[in-house]
């Protein structure tokens, strides 16, 4: 029986896409919310990413391409697999500078495409039961009018399961061999019967990774996994200093009002400077109880 790796490993997920033009073609058109005579006819990678010694997760955009559909209107699309919830100000920061970089300043404007940026989360970021989410910059009174140039389509695929209704077969075949496929498996009979997804899954059989690929393949996991330890142990210890200053907070109204108890019991004996001083409340804090009393 066939080992596949992970597709959404960024290691993979580049040997398949990055390297096979139809395959990324037909997977974009599934995925975008692209009308059925807008579809990609043809695309053309663009400039690699730089590989930095930042970490894994401060990396920019996993596949970048130029596309062309059946009018012959332009536009680039961003491609990213994340692992984690922290990615909608990196996504909206990459694909502003896709939109920004196509041309050089003091240039018309008139040049700038469209820019998509699809992001597929391994990870739930949205209380909302929907796993697709298309965003856009819209009127708020007026939806229907927009201001062109950056959309966004985040796809949670924890959440995606293959019973939904949405949109035609290829979606939902792709999304279940991100989501599924991984490990010793034989994959479902409709994934084989579909030719894209065939040469996908032949493209990601571990028989078919070099030592060295494997190596990195473990390195993205590793770095994964290290990404995923720092934000978990940092959101234990702001929970638990949150705790533990509700605690001391807590305490510190309590003998707050244990002393405006004591402070209004002495209000008929003692002038406002002795029962500040007995009480440790400040002199303002007593003459303002006093007042409340009277009125």
């Amino acid at each position: 029986m066939p080992r596949y790796l992970d597709s959404k490993n960024d290691l993979v997920f580049k040997k398949i896409f990055g390297e096979h033009p139809l395959l990324l073609q037909d997977f974009l058109n599934a995925l975008l919310p692209l009308p059925e005579d807008s579809q990609i006819v043809k695309l053309e990678y663009l400039q690699p990413e730089q590989i930095t010694s930042k970490p894994f997760y401060f990396r920019r955009g996993i596949i970048n391409v130029k596309c062309w559909n059946a009018q012959g209107h332009a536009f680039i699309v961003e491609t990213h697999i994340f692992w984690t919830t922290i990615f909608c100000q990196r996504i909206a920061f990459n694909a502003s500078q896709a939109y920004v970089q196509q041309v050089a300043p003091g240039k018309d404007y008139r040049l700038l495409q469209p820019v998509y940026a699809l992001g597929l989360i391994n990870d739930i970021f949205d209380p909302d039961p929907a796993w697709y989410h298309h965003y856009k910059i819209v009127n708020i009174d007026n939806p229907q009018r927009q201001i062109e140039g950056l959309q966004f389509v985040f796809i949670e695929l924890p959440k995606f399961k293959p019973e939904t209704s949405l949109d035609e077969k290829v979606r939902l075949l792709w999304l279940r061999f991100l989501k599924e496929i991984a490990g010793e498996q034989e994959p479902p009979a409709e994934m084989i019967e579909y030719p894209p997804i065939r040469e996908a899954l032949t493209i990601s059989q571990e028989a078919g990774f070099s030592n060295a690929e494997l190596l990195a393949y473990q390195d993205v996991l590793d770095a994964i996994r290290t990404e995923t330890s720092y934000v978990g142990e940092k959101v234990a210890l702001a929970m638990e200093q949150g705790l533990q200053q509700g605690i001391e907070q807590g305490i510190e109204q309590g003998k707050t009002l244990e002393r405006l108890a004591i402070a209004a019991n002495l209000l008929q004996t003692l002038d406002d400077a002795a029962i500040a001083n007995i009480t440790g409340l400040p002199l303002a804090e007593v003459q303002n109880l006093r007042a409340q009393r009277q009125t």
